[in-house]
Parts: C-alpha cells; structure tokens; sequence
C-alpha cells in the first residue's frame, strides 16, 4: 500500500513534465489521485472546510477579554489667549460573564458546522472518484471499441478483395460486389463512429482531471474483476454510518439546535464586567474673560488619570416579540433538516437496493459473455489447427479471429458494466 502510494505521488510530481508528450500513461489511481487534487468542485469544498474552521477560531474569542484602546488629541482656538493641546486617553477590558448560552452554544454550533463541510467535501470526492472511474472505464473501452471496429474494416475489405479476385474469375456476381461495398460503407462509418466516440471519452476524462487539451490520455488498465460475496443487510448497514449527505444532516440537526438556543438567548439577561482607565490632559482654570489664572504664580499644564471597575447587567425586558420570531424561525430549520435526513435515509436505501440489483445483473451478464467466448475460443483453436492443416484458408482463420476479438468485446463490455455498477454501488454504500 505504501508502494502504491507512493509511486502515485511520482506520478503527479513527474506528470506535468512529459505533458508535452503525444500521449501519457495513466492508471486509474492516478486519475483519481489527479482529480480529488485538481477538480474544482473538490477544492472549493475543501475551502469551506478551512472557513468552517475560521469560524471556531471566530466562536472561540468570546471566551476570552476584549482589550480597547482610544486616544486623541484636541487643540482648541478662540477659548483662551494661548492656543492649548489637549490629549485625552481611554483603556478598556470588557469580559463576557453571562450571556445566556450564547457564546457555548455559538462555539457548538460552528463545530456541527465544521461537520457540515467535512461531510460535503467527503460527498464531493466521492462523485468525483465514481465520476473519474466510469470516465476511465468509458476511454478505455472506447478504444477497445475502435479496435474492434478497425479489424471489423480490415476484415471487410479482405473479403471484398477476395470477391473481387473471384469475378475476374467469373465466380462472383455483380450483386455480391455490390453486398460487399454496402457492407463495407457501414463499417466504415462504425469505424469513424468508434474513433469518435473514443476522442469525446478522452475530453470528458480530461475536463474532469482539469488537464491541458494538448494531452492524450493513456488508460492503462485490463478490463479483469474480482467477483465479491456482497451482503446487503451489512451493505445497507455500512451506507446508513458512512454516507456523507446522512452525516451532513446528523450535524446540520445538531447545529440547528444549538440555533435555537442561540436565539433564545437575545430574550436573556447578559452581564459584563469591564475595567477602564481614563487620562487627560489639562491646565490652569480658564477664566470666564479669557485668561488663564493663576499664570503669574506659574501654574501650566497637568495630567489627570482615573480607573473604574465594575460590571454591566442588561435584560431586554421587551422587544417586540424579535427574539420569538428568531426561536420560531430556528425551529423551523430545524423540522426541515429532520424532515431532510428522514428522506435522505429512504433516498439512500433506495439507491443501495437498485445499485445492489444492477450490480447483479451486471454479474450475471458477464457469466453468460464469459461462457459465449470460452465458445468462440474453442472455434478460433479448431480453425488454427485447420489453417496449419492447410484444410481452411487465411479468410477463414482471419474470420474466426474476427468472430473471437467480437465475444472477447463483448465480455470487456459486460466487465465494464460490471465495474461501473460495482464503483457505483461503492459509491452508495459511502465508499470502500
């Protein structure tokens, strides 16, 4: 596991130096790995995650005293014969002791909070990793299927020259040739249509990644599975303690009632207590005609200082009914994230039990392929033996090759269909 993690952080160090390249290897858990580091929708949830966290730290200050400074400095004209400077000074500490409730329920609520974000982002890795497998899954077989599609082509055209060789020979008709040449345009334009689909496969698993346009992708992967003995009830079990949107919602219940109890506490006595320090500068008593007295005796300028200490009650008696309409309205939020989680759990039971059935039939459709090319495999050996035999032609062998690369795409498609229903039942299930 250390190895495997490892060689993927490699890769990311070392990818944008060969993405110039014409094309570039890459392993599902390098895409995945790419993605959950570069999708955007990952990284913006990742940053209300660090904002949720800002805003604990936020809670967390009320705990502690608040410290204010204020100074100024006045210069006065016109109230005595000499114009005067007057500085002035104001130190505050102010302490919450007593404010209803709101300053711990605040600091719960941000933390249900920081619940919240967490559980959207693991939601938002989740989507993104089944988006990037089945988008890995679809490029590979894409190309798989133009593959398929090329020797198709190749396979067709020997024919038609086989055909054409045999009407110089009068063994072959007009209508055959024509046959042939329709058939021909037909698997041209499947052709055309497989490469086609295989380019949009490589944009789309591109625009996931967030990768330059310049880069081809190279899905380096077999289309192999490990068949599992999946229980449901355990399965079941398993979504209903990891699934992100339930937890979203367990906290988001939790953060609503602490709401409620932070509302409650605008109609609740508060209490402060503060410490002050005021100083001021002053001089000589100026006289009602505009002199300052005393200044023949040498009186000038002073200093004055003074502290208070003492506490602050306030209860807000009556306020229009303001912090009623503020609990009705917390315990409405409340109602609808129980009704929310209450449909969310019914949501995913129902995804569970119809990706646990895909999942089936994708099993059972792969059984019956593997059985179907196990067949063409038997047929595709009888015709070797008979072409080394000199008995059967090339045609013949190339057409039975065809007739075995046809049920071996066949069951690469029910093994895809397989992975895709087992990472989405995965994804139901709140991941591996």
């Amino acid at each position: 596991m250390k190895n495997k993690f490892l060689a993927i952080i490699l890769f990311i160090l070392l990818f944008f130096s060969v993405a110039q390249a014409q094309e570039v290897a890459l392993t599902l858990d390098q895409a995945i790995a790419i993605g959950l580091r570069d999708n955007r929708e990952v990284l913006m949830r990742a940053e209300e995650v660090k904002k949720a966290k800002a805003k604990i730290d936020q809670a967390n200050a009320a705990l502690f005293p608040s410290l204010t400074f204020t100074g100024g400095y006045t210069n006065t004209h016109g109230l005595s014969p000499k114009n005067l400077g007057l500085t002035t000074t104001q130190t505050s500490v102010r302490q919450a002791l007593f404010q209803g409730g709101r300053i711990i329920n605040t600091i719960l609520y941000t933390r249900d909070g920081l619940e919240v974000s967490r559980a959207v982002l693991d939601k938002a890795k989740l989507e993104t990793a089944f988006n990037i497998s089945k988008a890995f899954y679809t490029l590979l077989l894409a190309r798989e299927s133009a593959a398929l599609n090329k020797g198709i082509l190749e396979n067709t055209r020997m024919h038609l020259d086989y055909l054409l060789a045999r009407q110089k020979n009068g063994q072959a008709s007009d209508s055959e040739i024509l046959n042939i040449k329709d058939s021909l345009a037909n698997v041209e334009k499947a052709y055309e249509a497989a490469v086609n689909q295989a380019e949009s496969a490589q944009v789309l698993l591109k625009s996931i990644l967030y990768l330059d346009e310049k880069i081809s992708l190279l899905p380096q992967a077999e289309f192999k599975y490990e068949p599992q003995d999946i229980a449901y009830d355990e399965s079941l079990i398993k979504a209903m303690s990891t699934r992100p949107e339930i937890r979203q919602y367990e906290a988001q219940i939790k953060a609503n009632q602490k709401a409620i109890e932070i509302a409650k506490a605008d109609s609740r006595p508060q209490i402060y207590g503060s410490w002050e320090y005021y100083s001021r500068s002053s001089y000589s008593a100026i006289a009602s005609g505009g002199t300052i007295t005393g200044a023949s005796s040498g009186s000038g300028k002073g200093w004055n200082d003074y502290s208070t200490l003492g506490f602050v009650f306030t209860w807000p008696v009556f306020d229009g009914w303001a912090a009623k309409a503020k609990v009705d309205q917390a315990i409405t939020d409340l109602k609808q994230a129980r009704l929310l989680k209450e449909k969310t759990v019914k949501d995913v039971a129902s995804e569970v039990k119809n990706t646990y059935l895909e999942l089936k039939t994708a099993l059972s459709r792969l059984k019956a392929a593997e059985t179907g090319l196990l067949n063409y495999r038997n047929s595709l050996s009888v015709a070797t033996a008979q072409k080394q035999s000199g008995i059967a032609s090339t045609l013949d062998w190339d057409d039975a090759k065809l007739r075995y690369d046809v049920a071996d795409f066949n069951k690469k498609q029910a093994v895809y269909d397989y992975l895709i229903a087992k990472a989405n039942f995965d994804k139901a299930t709140g991941g591996v």
